[in-house]
């Protein structure tokens, strides 16, 4: 084989638009995992550059041979097979991830039309809050079809369940699953009748009280990290999330992942973006998997998801462009 044959070979490759903290730690992630080369891009000078450096710096140590790009141009992240948006404003001590709607708008709109006319076949995967709606907002502008874009969000406020129910109950989390169906908010739907210990559902374990203290802790769980840091958000935890997203969609898993997924009469909902399981591979979303609800519970998701779509009706009037 020649040298120009392997020139020829076109590794696999993630944009990660948003340098900021998720942005930088997600890049890290898929870095030093092996999962993909990586172009790191944010409208500040200098900033994805000194990342991109210092992560290559390091791949001797973290024993990979993956390539980190950082870079102020859309044209450098050409061919991507995968684009995450996490650029955008973080929250700040007193904020809803509601009150970033009109700013976050703005940069998720341009961002998808930038980075998509350069990796026409991306799959889109959105990180930036109120996450739901800018998943929606990503969607609509992009001209792809909705299995190709999704949201991250129940990945993560399922992680947080996970973990609160192990710490509550003493156990290792590889022993726990939790399930949150719903938007990235306060009105997320935390399923406690779905969320098992070696398989044994969590209401067998805990009294009511105290799942619901869980329960409540999990839609509050990145406020309570927005005010103990004072001066921005959770990134390592919302960074890992947007990795096994990345990683199902490159590696073709078919894996039952809940994410935020346009819905098309499922759970009884029309035209939204919105927590659900979902099976995902290389096409991007490839199913939806309903859930046998109560009336609560099916309620409940109905409120979280006319919330999402009020945001959606408020961000496109704020863009002044028809939805």
């Amino acid at each position: 084989m020649t040298l120009s044959s392997f020139a020829a070979c076109r590794p696999t490759r993630v944009s990660v638009i948003g340098a900021g903290n998720v942005g930088a730690t997600l890049a890290q992630r898929i870095a030093e995992k092996n999962l993909a080369d990586v172009v790191l891009l944010d409208i500040i000078s200098g900033r994805p550059q000194g990342i991109a450096l210092d992560l290559m710096e390091a791949r001797g140590i973290e024993g990979h041979d993956r390539y980190i790009t950082g870079t102020n141009q859309y044209a450098d992240t050409a061919n991507s097979d995968v684009v995450v948006i996490t650029a955008g404003l973080p929250r700040k001590p007193g904020m809803s991830r509601d009150d970033l709607l009109k700013t976050n708008a703005g940069i998720v709109v341009d961002a998808t039309k930038q980075a998509l006319q350069y990796s026409p076949n991306a799959v889109l995967v959105v990180v930036t809050n109120p996450l739901d709606a800018m998943t929606y907002l990503a969607w609509k502008v992009s001209g792809l079809p909705p299995h190709q874009v999704m949201g991250m969000a129940g990945i993560l406020d399922s992680a947080r369940f996970q973990t609160f129910i192990a710490i509550e109950l003493g156990i290792s989390t590889a022993d726990v699953n939790a399930m949150v169906l719903g938007s990235h908010g306060d009105l997320m739907v935390p399923l406690p009748r779905y969320s098992t210990v070696s398989g044994i559902p969590i209401t067998e374990l805990m009294d009511t009280a105290t799942i619901e203290r869980l329960v409540e802790r999990t839609r509050h769980g990145g406020a309570e990290i927005v005010e103990l840091m004072q001066t921005g958000g959770a990134y390592y935890a919302p960074a890992s999330s947007a990795y096994v997203m990345v990683e199902a969609i490159l590696h073709n898993q078919h894996r039952w992942l809940p994410v935020a997924s346009y819905l098309q009469g499922e759970y009884g909902l029309q035209d939204v973006f919105i927590g659900v399981p979902a099976r995902l591979g290389c096409s991007g979303v490839e199913a939806v998997l309903e859930l046998n609800l109560t009336e609560a519970e099916h309620t409940a998701l109905a409120k979280s998801a006319q919330a999402v779509q009020q945001n959606i009706h408020q961000a496109f009037n704020l863009l002044e462009q028809p939805i």
